[in-house]
Order: structure tokens, then sequence, then C-alpha cells
């Protein structure tokens, strides 16, 4: 391995060491920070130079190289960010004397509404779970219905991110919990309520999964659940991805006879949000649900009502013009 691109990777596991340690960064984010700068060390090699030794030249290159492999400018900007971040770490640590990336400039971007779909649209989604959920068929079939209708109460009761849902541990299910805790970024805990629907959703499912067994391939079924993980795979995770979650998700969209392009784990933590807010939530409430750090993200739902509230007026409205 040439000299350069062994201490490119040693300085990004430095980087992604210091995320970890000082701010509490979560394995998805140093996936996501390892992949973006480790394809800018990529381009670096090719370029001939370093981390280390990288200019503000070579570095706005590296950009228009990205524009040219088509990356949208929301993809640009976060791998701009994901620099940014490390050569301020360089300079910080003294590896650098200079931050050759302090005076680029990020692609121009609007920050567009997030899609929602409309509490109809969600009601005819938990419908449509709890059908299945409660036909009759074989027990793998009947543990995979429950929890998929588990999951979508749980996700709009909730609003959880995704990777904070599939990773619940087997303690959020207690039978009389009405608040579940929360371990999201930065590894900060916060309390999210349980509604009646979302706990009985629960029930149902562990008692299609007690009597499938742990839903582990290979494995004698077992009576009981297993002791750490609510939704369990025999994955690498020991829980179930949110990859699998996201692919039936979008199968049971299209037995609802809706668009699959359209629903998504990360929509219905949107629908969460913008449907609370829509009847009277205070802002900071959903903040705080939401495990929001910063009330500026969670003010962009209250745009999402606005426009709504636009849209009913103007086709609504006997004065609206035609």
């Amino acid at each position: 391995m040439p000299p350069g691109k062994a201490n490119d990777g040693r300085l990004i596991e430095l980087f992604l060491d210091m995320l970890a340690a000082e701010q509490g960064a979560g394995q998805n984010t140093l996936d996501a920070y390892r992949s973006d700068l480790e394809d800018l060390a990529a381009f670096l090699g090719h370029a001939q130079t370093s981390l280390a030794g990288a200019d503000t030249h070579v570095l706005r290159a590296y950009l228009i190289d990205l524009d040219s492999r088509g990356y949208k400018s929301s993809s640009v900007a976060r791998k701009l960010s994901a620099l940014r971040h490390l050569f301020r770490f360089l300079l910080a640590e003294r590896i650098r004397a200079d931050d050759p990336a302090a005076i680029l400039a990020g692609p121009k971007r609007g920050r567009g509404l997030p899609k929602v779909l409309s509490i109809a649209e969600v009601d005819r989604l938990l419908t449509t779970a709890k059908t299945m959920a409660e036909a009759p068929g074989s027990s793998a079939q009947r543990m995979r219905a429950a929890r998929i209708y588990c999951l979508l109460e749980v996700l709009y009761a909730t609003g959880l991110r995704v990777s904070e849902l599939v990773s619940l541990p087997i303690a959020a299910a207690r039978r009389d919990a009405r608040m579940i805790a929360v371990r999201g970024k930065g590894n900060k805990e916060r309390l999210v309520p349980l509604n009646e629907s979302a706990k009985q959703a629960m029930a149902h499912y562990l008692a299609a999964l007690a009597a499938h067994g742990d839903g582990r391939q290979g494995e004698a079924p077992r009576r009981a659940p297993p002791p750490k993980w609510l939704f369990p795979s025999s994955g690498d995770s020991g829980h179930l991805t949110r990859q699998h979650f996201a692919r039936e998700l979008k199968e049971l969209a299209v037995a609802a006879g809706l668009s699959a392009r359209l629903i998504s784990p990360h929509v219905l933590r949107h629908a969460f949000a913008s449907h609370l807010l829509h009847n009277g939530a205070d802002l900071r409430i959903v903040q705080t649900l939401l495990g929001h750090t910063d009330i500026s993200t969670t003010q962009i739902y209250t745009h999402v009502v606005e426009e709504r509230l636009k849209s009913l007026v103007r086709d609504l409205h006997p004065l609206a013009e035609k």
C-alpha cells in the first residue's frame, strides 16, 4: 500500500475515534463519514497528493469531480461537510498548519419540504397492516405480519428514527410501560410515550413471536422472546435491519393501494411530526419527541403544515380563485 494511502487511512480513523469519543457519534454516522472521507482520499491518491498535503485547489477539483459523477447537490454538501470537519480536526491536532477547506463554497440548494403522508393515508396503511396481522397463516407468516404492524404502530406513535426503532430492546415491551426510553444521536437518551394502539400491536406481535420462536433461521423455535432485542434477526446486528424494514414497508404500501415510491420509515417520522403540529402540538414538545438538538430542524414541519393549510384554502374556500 502506498505510504500516502496508509497515512490517509490512519488520519481518517483518528478523526472517527474523536467523533465517537468526544461527540458521541453513533455507528451510522461514523460509517457515513468513513465512506465520504475514503472517497476523498481515493481522489487525492489519483491526484498524487494526500490529506496531509492537499490544497484548496485540489479540494475544489474534488467537488467538481463529484458533480461530474452525477451526485446531487445534497450529497455534495454532505461530503463537503465531512471534509471540512476533517481538516478542522487536522488543524486542531497540528497535523496540518492550515485548513485548505475553510474557504470552499458549497453547492447552492434550497431546503426542500419533507414528504408527508396524509392522516387518511397513514390510516389506510395501519388498517391494512392490522388486517394482515389478524389473518390466518403459518406461524412464520403470522409473526412477520404482526411484526410489520407493530413496527408501523410504534413508529407512527413515537416518531422514532428508523435506527432507533429496529434496535429497541425487549425491555421496551414491558406490559405496563407507558413510556419507552430511546437512545438516539450522540448517545442521548429521551423518553417517548406509547399510545394504547401501539401497546396492543406490541402485545400481539410478542404473542406471535413466542408462538413462532425467536425468528432466527436454522435454530429450533423457542417459546420466549430473546432477552435483548424486540425485533430479533439472524444478521450480524442481532436485530432487524433498517433496509429490511423499509422493504417490508414498501410491500405493505402496495397492498394498501399506495405508491411504494412515496413510503419509507422516514416519511412516517415526518408524518408523525406534521400531524402533531397540525393538531396544535407545541413545537418544543415535538422537538423533544423527535430528539432534535436544534429547534430549527423541527421548524421545517411548520412549513409543511403552512403549505397544507394554504392548499386547503386555495382548493376549498368558496371565494378562492378558480
